[in-house]
């Protein structure tokens, strides 16, 4: 069964091996650039990017990239090159079959032009040379006569592969501005594999200095959160003697937590991607299945002793700033709480102040709603009295005796409607709250 065309499909299948291993063949030697914008590089115009290495095939009259793609072989005068664009970094790996007399003499290094190298989009991360040899049948000698190519008290030799090459390096940079890296193959020892061995020795190399960038960043958060941790024990120490202040010092505690955040969220990409590029150095190492050679430190010792405590400093770093962010939005949490509780004190003493504005009020408005019965009244006992005068006049009553008469009813009517009407509004007003 032929199953339907999808170039989605095809595009995701081919991604697993996007970055074939090269075939190489003792002896030969490499050469290997790792570039990188010093600032926002996981951000950075990939057309720079594609441009400068465009710059470089165009100079050996070699084929382009495809449209889009991050990574290309080509072949320059008596190398091939093989070109990785990375979310960081871009690595460009020159491949020459041979080794000249003068180890890491710097020949294959020489065909990458220096006025294009200055005008790379940005610093070189790492430069590193690989010599590539056949094992001879004296394997001590030559590792002895290898050795002097290294420093001695951080070289690094091992057997690797089940014991189908030797590996040597110092991971240090020599006066060039390189780091060194020796193979020696066991012969019929097959390309791929020998392609893959030096494949992961630049890989761990590469890693390992993208993780390293985190490392001075780590000790600047160090320092920063060792003097906030100051200044945030001092407010706590404030706010458990309970001298008063706590809105201002809840301005101050709200400003520290905004300083961590930033300082946080600054960091927050550099501490995870070297997280991430210390998980593939160790990986890598781990594929080579390294063997102890004559006493000599493993690769993976070295990064123990070297790379190891580095990578702790940025955890701690890290984990540090985290810790310091809880601590502040417990704080603030804690000053918040006390300051909703003295507001809360402060409304209830509000609230009855104005009870006791409401019973004076009360009290007052009784008074004044006394007096109102009273000046009512009086009105409708003179409109009253001039009403029925000529009633009186018949009855035989005169205008004070009429008014005394009318005083006692009038003055109950007036009271017993008033009283009626506050108990009307009352009640309007209670319906309407609730």
């Amino acid at each position: 069964m032929t199953l339907p065309d999808h170039p989605l499909r095809y595009e995701l299948a081919n991604e697993l091996h996007a970055r074939p291993f090269p075939e190489l063949e003792p002896p030969c030697a490499a050469a290997f650039l790792a570039i990188r914008q010093p600032d926002n590089a996981a951000d950075r115009d990939l057309v720079e990017d594609r441009a400068h290495l465009i710059a470089l095939l165009d100079r050996y009259g070699a084929a382009h990239p495809a449209p889009g793609a991050n990574h290309h072989t080509a072949r320059l005068g008596r190398g091939t090159l093989k070109w990785e664009c990375h979310t960081e970094f871009v690595t460009y790996t020159i491949f020459s079959e041979g080794t000249a007399d003068t180890p890491f003499g710097g020949q294959v290094q020489a065909l990458f032009p220096r006025d294009w190298l200055a005008n790379a989009p940005g610093k070189v991360l790492t430069s590193c040379l690989v010599r590539v040899e056949t094992m001879p049948e004296d394997r001590d000698a030559r590792l002895r006569e290898a050795s002097a190519w290294f420093v001695p008290e951080s070289l690094a030799v091992s057997q690797v592969i089940d014991g189908c090459a030797i590996i040597a390096g110092d991971f240090r940079i020599d006066s060039a501005g390189h780091i060194r890296f020796a193979v020696f193959a066991q012969p019929g020892t097959g390309k791929r594999r020998l392609g893959r061995i030096v494949q992961r020795l630049l890989e761990i190399e590469t890693y390992k200095s993208m993780a390293m960038l985190t490392l001075p960043r780590a000790r600047e958060v160090s320092s920063r959160v060792a003097t906030l941790n100051r200044d945030l024990t001092e407010i706590v120490q404030k706010m458990a003697a309970s001298t008063g202040g706590e809105v201002e010092t809840l301005q101050e505690l709200l400003q520290m937590t905004a300083e961590i955040e930033l300082l946080s969220s600054s960091s927050a990409f550099r501490f995870g991607a070297a997280g991430a590029y210390e998980a593939i150095v160790n990986q890598r190492i781990e594929v080579l299945r390294e063997e102890r050679l004559a006493s000599r430190q493993l690769f993976s010792e070295f990064m123990m002793r070297r790379f190891d405590p580095a990578m702790r400093t940025c955890r701690s770093a890290r984990d540090r700033l985290a810790e310091l962010s809880a601590r502040a939005e417990r704080a603030a949490n804690l000053l918040r709480t006390r300051v909703d509780v003295a507001s809360s004190q402060q409304n209830a003493q509000v609230l009855r102040r104005m009870d006791d504005r409401a019973a004076l009020q009360l009290r007052l408005q009784e008074t004044v709603e006394g007096l109102s019965v009273v000046a009512i009244s009086y009105y409708a006992v003179n409109l009253a009295a001039g009403v029925l005068a000529p009633l009186g006049k018949f009855i035989n009553l005169d205008k004070t005796e009429l008014m005394a008469a009318l005083t006692i009813p009038v003055v109950g009517f007036v009271w017993f409607m008033v009283r009626r009407l506050r108990k009307r509004l009352t009640t309007r007003d209670e319906t309407t709250e609730t």
